[in-house]
């Protein structure tokens, strides 16, 4: 087996850096598309209620309707 390389402190350096500013970069893009991503699944869920709402209309309007086809 080959014994391990000793790698310079230059590209640790860099190979770390690197490290925590993705993980600063990561952080501040969740915090900026979180808030997003809840409004539009709080709108989601509205229009579902709207769409709920109107499909129970339509059935009752349908069920009130005098038809000879009944």
């Amino acid at each position: 087996m080959v014994p391990p390389v000793q790698v310079s402190l230059l590209i640790n350096l860099g190979r770390y850096s690197a490290l925590v500013l993705g993980m600063v970069y990561g952080t501040k893009r969740y915090s900026y598309l979180k808030p997003r991503a809840e409004e539009e699944r709080r709108m989601a869920a509205e229009e579902k209620r709207l769409d709920e709402l109107k499909r129970i209309e339509r059935e009752r309007a349908e069920a009130q309707d005098d038809s000879i086809l009944k």
